[in-house]
Order: structure tokens, then sequence, then C-alpha cells
């Protein structure tokens, strides 16, 4: 799970990146409301953990610019704050769901997974072209063909199937994909899009290159 952490106590930040990393999450790091709301623009993640007392912009204007763009990523709201207008405001300015400092540790982790289970789709299956991908079995087929694909190779086309008809760089590739302190290069991700190009042969599925911005996969315009 890509999660983004708005934090910009360095100490409470690496203590909350280590406990969320333990739990098996991606964890992104952003240090105040700026580099936060630029961050979720270029690579939205699946829940956004987010203080409210950040340098640049708050945490509410964060919220507020989100929810303009027409953006549902979920947003837990990280505060000290607990006087009840707070909360209240935090809420109506289009967060999810409100954490008041301090806070046990288990009790956020159960949250941002509620969150995640909250916002994911209904079913586990994305179905484009040819090919049906069965996220949550682990399955994907094009047709009636089993498709076998690598540990790499599954994690990069399930997020390409989750962007499709969208430009993704290698690099939110890379952010994405690749658990934290992981080495995965620019030229690595490159070698897997080439090996899902030959194994999506039949697919009925486009996997272009962008120059100078990425990938972009979608299904194959009719002959």
């Amino acid at each position: 799970m890509h999660v983004l952490l708005v934090e910009d106590d360095a100490v409470l930040a690496d203590g909350l990146t280590r406990t969320l990393q333990g739990h098996g999450m991606l964890v992104e790091l952003a240090v105040d409301g700026l580099q936060a709301d630029a961050r979720l623009q270029r690579n939205p993640p699946q829940v956004a953990v987010l203080d409210i007392g950040l340098p640049g912009i708050d945490g509410f204007e964060v919220v507020r610019r989100l929810r303009a763009r027409g953006d549902t990523t979920p947003v837990l709201l990280l505060t000290a704050r607990d006087a009840v207008e707070d909360r209240v405001r935090g809420l109506e300015t289009g967060a999810d769901d409100y954490l008041v400092k301090p806070f046990a540790t288990p009790e956020l982790v159960a949250r941002i997974r509620a969150l995640a289970r909250r916002n994911a789709p209904k079913t586990g299956v994305i179905n484009l072209g040819n090919l049906a991908f069965d996220s949550g079995a682990r399955r994907a087929r094009i047709g009636d063909q089993a498709l076998e694909l690598s540990a790499r190779e599954w994690a990069v086309l399930e997020y390409l199937l989750q962007q499709a008809g969208r430009v993704v760089s290698k690099q939110q590739i890379i952010d994405t994909i690749a658990p934290w302190g992981e080495d995965l290069t620019l030229n690595a991700v490159e070698v897997y899009v080439s090996r899902l190009r030959l194994k999506l042969d039949g697919a009925g599925l486009a996997l272009r290159t962008i120059r100078g911005f990425g990938y972009l996969l979608e299904a194959a315009p009719a002959a």
C-alpha cells in the first residue's frame, strides 16, 4: 500500500515511517504543505496521512486543494489540536478521518487500512482489452490463456492497469512498487516494460512509450 505521510516533525516522521513500513506499507514523506500538494498531484497515494500544522500551507488548505481538483484520495488528518471546531473544519474541508496526537500506532495502522479498503474498487478484477487481471487472486489471463508473470512484472502491470489511459513516468512506477530502500533503477523499469510488451501480445492492449514522459497503457484501437 502506497501511503503519503506529511509531517514536519523529523523525529515523529521517522518513527511513523518505520512503523508503517513494518506493516508492509510503502511510505512517501513530505515535510510541508506545498510539497504535499505537489506529490498528491504527481503520484496519488492510496491514503494520505496529513498533519494539520504544516509550514507553507496548512493541512486544511492541502485537503481543500485536493478536493477542488476532484481527487478522492482518502485523507487521515493528524494533529495535536483537539478542539471540536478543528475536527469539524477538517472533516467539512474534505478529510475522511481524524486522529488526535498522541495516539496509539496500532490505531493509526488500523485507520489507514480501513480507509484503503473503503476506497478500493468493489472488485479485484480489472478487464482491459482481452486481459482479465485479478489482483486479489493473483491471477491474470489473456482470453483463456493464463499469463505467467514474475513478481516485479506483476507489480508493474498492476500499476499500469490502475493508471490505464494516463501517462506514468518511470519514477512514478519506482515510487509505487519498490519497497522502501530497495534499489530499482530506471533501466530496470525499461526491462520490465519490454518483457510485458512481449507477454501481452494478443491481449488487445497498447503499451506505448511517450518520449520524455513515460508509458501509457490502453486498449488497442479496433482493427
